[in-house]
């Protein structure tokens, strides 16, 4: 079962990030540290996501005049492929939901095997540019 709780620990929850995001940000010369992430998650809606009591990922939102903005979703890698990304979108959407969005949209890598969960899920791309597909769905 997973679930999903406010963020209480935002330098461990940096660290799922610098260690999925590793990667990609090599690939793209972008120079972010733990401190870095952490800081500039302080200002969104951080949730831990656990499975069987254990953290295992964070997901992040803002909201705007647009709609909720799914900032991060990050899984460790030990639990990946097995529902979790899946059980995540679905709640960013009731979170959206509960705060009167209708459109619920995120940055992704091009290269970022992400890229098809989100489309399973009914994201779609309005955008891109070399790095990143923006992408949105809207929620009812």
């Amino acid at each position: 079962m997973v679930t999903f709780k406010p963020a209480t620990n935002l330098a461990k929850a940096a660290r799922y990030t610098l260690t999925n995001m590793r990667s990609y940000y090599q690939q793209y010369s972008v120079e972010w540290d733990e401190a870095q992430i952490e800081k500039i998650t302080e200002d969104l809606i951080n949730f831990d996501i656990f499975s069987e009591g254990e953290t295992v990922g964070v997901i992040r939102l803002q909201f705007d005049s647009e709609g909720c903005y799914l900032r991060d979703l990050q899984v460790d890698k030990n639990y990946q492929n097995r529902g979790i990304g899946s059980e995540a979108i679905a709640e960013a959407v009731r979170l959206a939901k509960a705060h009167g969005s209708h459109l619920l949209k995120l940055r992704v890598f091009k290269n970022s095997p992400a890229v098809y969960l989100y489309k399973r899920h009914g994201f779609s791309v309005t955008s891109e540019d070399e790095r990143f597909y923006y992408m949105r769905r809207a929620i009812g």
